[in-house]
């Protein structure tokens, strides 16, 4: 790892980072994924929470998201509030194509106890620092020492017009997903293929789950969990329209010091239409 990156922890990263199966879940949601006409809005909700689509944890900080155009230039959010259990806001589709709305993080963290046993970490949370700052912080021979680099990234993309690919581009940091099925063009009935890479490379192995709209009215747990291939694709088909969340994760001990362990979350939200 790159000693000059600059690095930082929060609750919401771990919130991102834990497993698939516990804790909480983010999304971003979007009113719709797709519209005609010269310009639009599209209204999107933002949580954490405990079920898919229903806010009842607490509100996604809006200044972590970016939107870029199908250009790839930058668009403000707008109207933003944020509520007790969800934040909204707006965006002015004004440029044909596909625009994308996203956060991406990269963080070390480092978890420890002390000769009396108290639970340490570093840095505190909601707190930036160098890894630097870790060697001079963080005693190296600790009780129970973890060091680990997490990676989390979110993404919802909605299209004016034809879709276009230019904003589902690969950053090489983190887990990340090609869409093979563009994301706005997926439909029941129809394969929809994604590609996982962790760090530029082809994810194999990477678990994932997705989970459709309406979890609160279903009496039993409907999830799809799939598993990446040696090149790190996925393929899924559905038999009902809706709005899905999606979830891979990988966690592994490929990393350099001071690193022990990284953990990489990866969620996507799309819109499946009817044929």
């Amino acid at each position: 790892m790159n000693k000059s990156l600059i690095i930082g922890a929060t609750a919401l990263a771990l919130t991102l980072a834990s497993p698939i199966s516990h804790a909480h879940r983010a999304w971003i949601k979007p009113s719709t994924t797709a519209v005609s006409g010269e310009s639009e809005w599209i209204t999107f909700d933002a949580a954490v929470a405990n079920g898919i689509f229903h806010p009842d944890h607490f509100a996604y900080p809006l200044e972590r998201l970016s939107v870029l155009s199908p250009s790839g230039e930058p668009v403000a959010l707008q109207h933003q509030q944020k509520l007790r259990y969800r934040s909204v806001f707006d965006i002015e589709l004004t440029e044909s194509g596909t625009y994308k709305v996203f956060n991406a993080s990269q963080s070390l963290m480092a978890f420890w106890r002390d000769e009396e046993g108290e639970r340490h970490r570093w840095p505190g949370r909601g707190e930036s620092a160098s890894v630097e700052d870790f060697y001079q912080s963080v005693p190296q021979e600790a009780k129970e020492l973890m060091v680990m680099e997490t990676a989390n990234r979110m993404e919802v993309y909605v299209t004016l017009g034809a879709p276009t690919s230019a904003t589902n581009t690969l950053t090489g940091k983190g887990l990340e997903l090609k869409a093979l099925t563009h994301p706005n063009d997926a439909y029941t009935g129809e394969d929809i293929s994604f590609q996982l890479f962790m760090n530029g490379e082809p994810a194999e192995g990477t678990k994932a789950v997705v989970v459709k709209d309406g979890e609160k009215y279903r009496d039993t747990a409907s999830d799809l969990e799939v598993t990446a291939n040696a090149e790190g694709k996925i393929t899924l088909q559905f038999d009902e329209p809706g709005m899905y969340w999606l979830e891979a994760e990988l966690e592994d001990t490929k990393v350099s010091a001071p690193a022990m362990k990284r953990r990489a979350s990866y969620v996507l939200v799309f819109e499946v239409l009817s044929l």
